[in-house]
């Protein structure tokens, strides 16, 4: 395992460069939560994301007992849990403090290495965490010891510039990944190459941390079917490619089972050739054609149809995402509504059959 030590931390705080995220392990069996958090301990990871279920806090706290001081844990202020442990997204401050201590009480810590500000799309959303008191609150945690660092997730260049403005935090959470650096990704590969690439610069040069969330696109890279370039990529060269960015100093992979576990370790013994993830320089127009990549320069849609994110939502409804495929019941124009009359695919740039690809979405979810 190679380590990476923190620019703006002390000589102790070097974290593993492959980490885990926590994101879809809430609803695995508490026992197996506790066997997969040991034995990623035991194989040199020590990099954690905790923006998870509820659920994952009380056997993620046994697993760490004892062992509190060999793992570094990012904590999301804005990540809540309802009495079942479901994650919810919020803007009120009671709530987060609330949900904070109850954190730090399951976990059996009295402090956290990153407080981050939770998912900082929008100015809009910074400048609530501020109004709030959230921003106070984590500066004062801060100076008591109780957060060791500050930080923040976005998937924005220029909201991520403003926060880094501030001078005050010393971690990012950030989506990295080809699909999204090559401008193929969904709403979230959000900034041009250029936009993006001199953000992580920025980071490198200012001693900004990175940690890399989504290095899979949601494991569409790893599927040639899904994959916006018409060819798969493994999981040793998506983490290489992520952790080879400027200022990065961990990829945050999420697991879910001790499988997936095993998988993400297989890149401690991947050689230089599995890990060579030069492949994507040869990645042309040419070879997506026939595959939408969500540009929409389909748009407008005479029917109303967002027919990007109507792919987009498929796309990763096939990948196994269950809650694309419940944002994908809420749209309020479907797939259903196509017109079928041909405007999208003249527009096409890469020679989509929108047409009939309508057709396949709307029997695919009409028969869920």
């Amino acid at each position: 395992m190679e380590y990476r030590k923190l620019p703006h931390g002390s000589e102790n705080e070097k974290f593993s460069v492959l980490g885990l995220g926590l994101g879809g392990i809430g609803q695995t069996p508490a026992d197996e939560i506790e066997a997969i958090i040991r034995k990623a301990i035991d194989h040199g990871i020590n990099f954690f994301d905790m923006c998870t279920a509820g659920a994952t806090y009380a056997p993620f706290g046994r697993a760490i007992a004892g062992r509190r001081e060999q793992v570094f844990l990012q904590i999301h202020f804005g990540a809540v849990y309802d009495e079942k442990g479901e994650y919810g997204w919020c803007r009120d401050f009671e709530t987060i403090k609330k949900t904070f201590l109850w954190e730090l009480d399951t976990l059996g810590t009295d402090y956290v290495d990153f407080g981050f500000l939770h998912c900082v799309d929008e100015d809009e959303d910074f400048d609530k965490l501020v109004e709030i008191g959230v921003w106070d609150y984590l500066k004062e945690l801060k100076s008591q010891g109780v957060v060791r660092h500050i930080g923040f997730s976005s998937h924005t260049p220029s909201v991520a510039n403003r926060i880094i403005d501030t001078g005050l935090v010393d971690m990012m959470m950030f989506s990295i990944n080809p699909a999204y650096d090559f401008e193929k990704g969904d709403e979230y590969g959000i900034g041009s190459v250029k936009e993006r690439f001199e953000l992580l610069s920025r980071c490198s040069r200012e001693g900004i941390g990175i940690s890399v969330m989504k290095p899979f696109f949601a494991g569409q890279l790893l599927s040639a079917e899904h994959s916006p370039f018409g060819e798969a990529l493994t999981h040793a060269q998506c983490l290489q490619y992520a952790i080879d960015r400027p200022g990065v100093l961990v990829a945050v992979p999420g697991v879910q089972t001790m499988k997936h576990l095993d998988q993400v370790l297989k890149f401690l013994e991947a050689t230089d050739e599995e890990k060579d993830y030069s492949v994507i320089g040869g990645f042309t127009a040419d070879k997506i054609s026939g595959t939408c990549v969500y540009c929409n320069h389909c748009q407008p849609c005479p029917a109303g149809i967002d027919i990007g994110l109507v792919n987009k939502y498929y796309d990763l409804a096939l990948a196994g995402d269950e809650i694309a495929a419940n944002h994908y019941t809420k749209l309020s124009v479907k797939a259903d509504a196509c017109l079928k009359c041909g405007h999208c695919e003249d527009r096409c740039p890469f020679d989509v059959k929108q047409m009939s690809k309508m057709t396949e979405i709307d029997c695919y979810f009409d028969a869920k």
